[in-house]
């Protein structure tokens, strides 16, 4: 697997001005930094005891990206250095990560991930709920957190037309809440769309942050647990 060549291929097919972010779950260290070398500097995560182990290996200017379901109790080991949160699904997570952000003295950036694809076990707000939402202060309600926008997952299917009508329907919401008044616009500015299978159809319907990782890294094996 030749990552740096990887890397570059797909950095060409994007548009300048979108976010790149590896995804190197599962892959080890090593493998990290040989992305690293190649000018990487965004890596996404969806294990804390993974992310947070490697955080320690790693060059410490890499923006790190949590990407996965996270649960309340393990949002403090990563607290201290995460980037940012792309996985927020629920008010309750929401006021979590606030408080453990007050806890560092720091702000942390969150995306309000946001549930449009058919299958069920994909996780987030409704787009109503999504809506709702920001319409309660939510910047006044976290002041730890910085919402910079939305994350959604299309099914996974072969239906490119199925996959771009998911992807419309959450550039949409996107436009929506960035035109209400009390929205900062010049931080509410990411839309995390389109994984290795999707990202072109992603990119097309507005996508500001891609998360892509079997297209540069290969097949991944589990090594970590949660």
């Amino acid at each position: 697997m030749d990552i740096k060549k990887n890397i570059s291929e797909i950095r060409s097919s994007i548009p300048d001005g979108v976010k790149l972010v590896a995804v190197s779950k599962f892959h080890p260290a090593e493998t990290v930094q040989k992305a690293y070398d190649a000018g990487q500097r965004i890596f996404g995560e969806s294990r804390v005891q993974e992310i947070a182990a490697k955080q320690t290996m790693l060059p410490a200017d890499i923006e790190w990206h949590f990407i996965g379901t996270l649960q309340k109790n393990k949002v403090k080991y990563i607290a201290p250095f995460i980037s940012m949160i792309q996985s927020v699904d629920s008010i309750k997570l929401l006021q979590e990560i606030d408080r453990q952000a007050e806890k560092c003295n720091r702000k942390i950036r969150v995306l309000i991930e946001v549930h449009i694809a058919e299958e069920e076990s994909k996780h987030g707000f409704s787009p109503d709920e999504c809506a709702e939402l920001f319409t309660n202060k939510i910047q006044e309600n976290y002041p730890n957190i910085q919402v910079c926008g939305l994350m959604g997952m299309a099914t996974f299917t072969d239906n490119s037309e199925q996959v771009a009508r998911e992807f419309a329907k959450l550039q949409s919401l996107f436009v929506k809440i960035k035109s209400k008044p009390e929205i900062d616009k010049f931080m509410f500015t990411e839309l995390s769309m389109g994984m290795s299978d999707d990202y072109k159809i992603a990119v097309e319907k507005g996508s500001t942050i891609v998360r892509i990782g079997t297209a540069i890294f290969g097949t991944r094996k589990k090594t970590f647990a949660n």
